[in-house]
């Protein structure tokens, strides 16, 4: 069938008859350009309040290229051992923060899921202490804690504790928010309570997703215990801190490239754990 397109004098009938349809408006057409403007002009706005400069830019990547060759090859200078340990110290403070934050976050989750508690006050007040915690980076926390129980990875282990507990917490609530409500009514339509329903329809869809949530974290929180080791929070971070003040470039690239491994065989298992349980659950 041969489409014919429609004369020119109906197309202007149209428009003059349904101009907000066929004639965009003024505001409509301005604001996109008006929008990019203003991001490119706080875009530019940065780039000279921060004195950024590509001849800057050009000596810092020439001093990198310098320190780059320094660290070549990697050498842990007869502190094989130390490191290896001071790295175990940094796992550790990982998966024992992150369970830590895992287990005290599931209830703060239930608690401030729409689906568990009804209770709009209660919804509100948890949902707003989650975010007063997350909104603390894990730096701040560790010093923090620090001055509180000293030096150590006992101050690293509650750093990373309290800085998840409000992400987890958050996102905890909102996995549970997401489960199917059928199976919750299903349950309460079978005589249940609400607590059952909750027990029998919800968490049995939630928790693989949960544990996955807690593994990740698991993952990243090896990066961020390494970094609050170089404040005092236990770990392989000082001696990192220690290698870079010294101008030690070979421990440097020796002690990073420990940790690339360590998280690389980290993130394997977890994303494999994370597909076994995510099969589990869909069968």
């Amino acid at each position: 069938m041969k489409i014919v397109d429609p004369a020119p004098a109906e197309i202007a009938g149209l428009a003059e008859r349904y101009p907000e349809f066929l004639r965009p408006r003024l505001k409509t057409r301005i604001a996109p350009a008006a929008t990019a403007a203003a991001i490119l002009g706080l875009f530019v706005f940065g780039l000279v309040y921060l004195d950024f400069s590509p001849a800057r830019l050009l000596d810092g990547l020439v001093a990198l290229a310098r320190f780059a060759a320094l660290m070549v090859p990697p050498s842990p200078e007869g502190h094989f051992l130390l490191f290896a340990q001071s790295l175990a110290e940094t796992l550790a403070i990982a998966l024992l923060g992150t369970l830590t934050a895992s287990i005290l976050a599931f209830p703060f989750g239930l608690a401030g899921a729409r689906n568990v508690v009804a209770n709009p006050i209660i919804h509100f007040l948890v949902r707003r202490v989650l975010d007063i915690i997350r909104s603390v980076d894990t730096l701040v926390w560790a010093l923090l804690w620090i001055a509180v129980v000293g030096l150590g990875p006992f101050a690293g282990v509650l750093a990373i504790a309290s800085s998840d507990l409000g992400a987890l917490g958050k996102l905890f609530a909102e996995t549970l928010e997401t489960g199917d409500a059928r199976a919750l009514e299903g349950v309460r339509a079978a005589g249940g309570a609400r607590v059952q329903g909750v027990r029998f329809g919800i968490l049995p869809q939630a928790l693989p997703v949960l544990a996955g949530q807690a593994l990740y974290f698991f993952e990243s929180n090896t990066r961020s215990a390494t970094i609050i080791g170089i404040v005092g929070a236990g770990g392989v971070g000082l001696h990192l801190y220690e290698a870079i003040r010294t101008l030690e470039w070979r421990e440097v690239s020796f002690i990073v490239l420990m940790i690339l491994v360590a998280v690389a065989i980290i993130d394997f298992g977890s994303s494999r754990l994370r597909a076994a349980m995510g099969a589990k659950s869909a069968g």
